[in-house]
């Protein structure tokens, strides 16, 4: 039999979306500080020579920089004011992640802070973004003042106003994500990168249409791009929605003389535990060789580096031995972020602390043992995913030419912010649908009571 939540999520309709209020101004506040965002990556960094730029990044398109510029929604081709989006905050995220696991104080916080500790963690966090937006951002400065033509006032003036500009721009971001996080839908963060992704893909698709109508793409190429695409997506949802259920038992318990307790619950683990990190980790190593060697391209190399070119050469998309170490990357960071995001031991002890156990599992290190076990072998699973999701895409650039690009990784951002994002919105509805059934118990109780007292005559 369903649940009374079930029930309730399967009679949501567009009548509960059009009464939901509280849900209409959470949607405009995060549209409107998307277009905010958007507005934002085409108003460009003071003293740049916007024509030359764009003429001298398509040299470096393959590499790291034609990355983030997808993120980015071409932001950094544009070199506009967040061209560093919010990438130094993921990296402040996931630095605070590892070590909250190595450092001890750092550890008690996450695990003992509570709520405190947690905020913590978020403040260093932010300090940690500013840090490396500074860095990042005085690089680009420096990079940019290298390459002539590019800059109208070179000097001192150019780089701290470089500075300041990429990491207000940043600041402000991560500021807006977390205002949309808090006061709209979905997650902020992810609400931003999944904007600068959307942001481009008309663009690819016009462009295949257009290639198409020239003849320099067949239609029926056209047809099999667009059912790759869609089985994509498919397997995408299907294998983030997947989950791996392990029964948990509470005993009873007897308190006075009643008894309590006795109920099972699931834990739910998720095939993919690592999410998107895996694949980003893996691009931004492989392509980093190529981004140096792009502005080492005019320098005289020393004669024991003379081998670097053809090397790197064999680093670019669709190359067998981008693909091959692409795979072998997924799979080590697959694995080494699950561990760090995930700690059996840790479960396990929560598990025994509350009362609860796995059937036919001894609580404490063999229940930690068995979730590894499992985790184990859903990661491999999991991993395997990712790769062919992401290997599939250069191998269909191998096939049609660097004129048509089909970002696995994009795709897969694209998707799970979307689930994650229509699940948020699911939610805000069903909480909706509750508090309507609250007022109407409370409206239908007063006025029963209001019988009872009133006075006859």
């Amino acid at each position: 039999m369903a649940s009374a939540a079930e029930q309730l999520a399967a009679n949501m309709n567009v009548g509960s979306f059009a009464k939901a209020t509280d849900l209409h101004k959470r949607l405009w506040f995060t549209l409107g500080a998307l277009i905010v965002y958007r507005l934002g990556t085409y108003i460009p960094i003071p003293g740049i020579n916007v024509e030359q730029f764009a003429h001298a990044f398509q040299g470096q398109a393959k590499g790291i920089l034609g990355m983030f510029n997808m993120f980015s929604g071409g932001a950094v081709q544009r070199m506009a004011i967040f061209s560093l989006n919010v990438m130094p905050y993921i990296s402040a995220s996931i630095i605070v992640q590892l070590m909250a696991t190595i450092y001890a104080p750092w550890e008690k916080l996450r695990k003992e802070g509570g709520e405190a500790g947690r905020k913590q963690l978020n403040q260093y966090t932010r300090y940690l973004t500013v840090v490396l937006a500074l860095v990042q951002s005085f690089g680009i400065a420096v990079g940019l003042q290298n390459q002539r033509g590019l800059i109208d006032d070179p000097g001192l003036f150019f780089t701290i106003s470089t500075v300041a500009t990429l990491t207000g721009g940043t600041m402000f971001l991560m500021w807006l994500g977390e205002q949309i996080t808090s006061r709209g839908v979905g997650n902020g963060t992810s609400l931003i990168i999944f904007a600068g992704i959307v942001a481009v893909l008309p663009g690819y698709v016009w462009r295949g249409l257009q290639l198409t109508r020239t003849g320099e793409l067949s239609p029926v190429v056209l047809l099999v791009v667009a059912a790759l695409s869609a089985g994509i997506v498919a397997a995408i949802v299907f294998m983030e929605r997947a989950q791996r259920r392990l029964l948990v038992q509470y005993p009873k318990r007897q308190v006075g003389n009643r008894m309590y307790g006795g109920e099972s619950s699931f834990m739910p683990l998720k095939i993919n535990t690592a999410g998107v990190i895996p694949p980003i980790f893996a691009s931004s190593l492989l392509l980093l060789p190529t981004t140096v060697m792009g502005f080492l391209s005019n320098a005289n190399l020393p004669p024991w580096a003379q081998w670097a070119p053809g090397l790197v050469g064999q680093l670019q998309h669709g190359q067998p031995l981008f693909m091959v170490a692409y795979g072998l990357m997924i799979v080590f960071f697959s694995f080494f972020y699950t561990s760090i995001v995930f700690n059996p031991d840790d479960t396990a002890e929560n598990l025994r602390k509350y009362g609860g156990f796995l059937p036919g599992i001894r609580p404490g290190k063999r229940t930690a043992e068995y979730i590894d076990y499992v985790l184990t072998r859903l990661t491999v699973i999991g991993a395997a995913y990712i790769t062919a999701i992401c290997l599939l895409p250069e191998w269909v650039t191998n096939w049609l030419g660097p004129t048509f690009y089909l970002g696995g990784t994009s795709v897969l951002i694209v998707v799970t912010v979307t689930m994650d994002t229509v699940a948020q919105i699911q939610s805000h509805l069903l909480a909706h649908q509750y508090e309507g059934l609250i007022k109407k118990s409370k409206l239908r109780g007063g006025g029963r009571s209001a019988a009872r007292v009133a006075p006859t005559r």
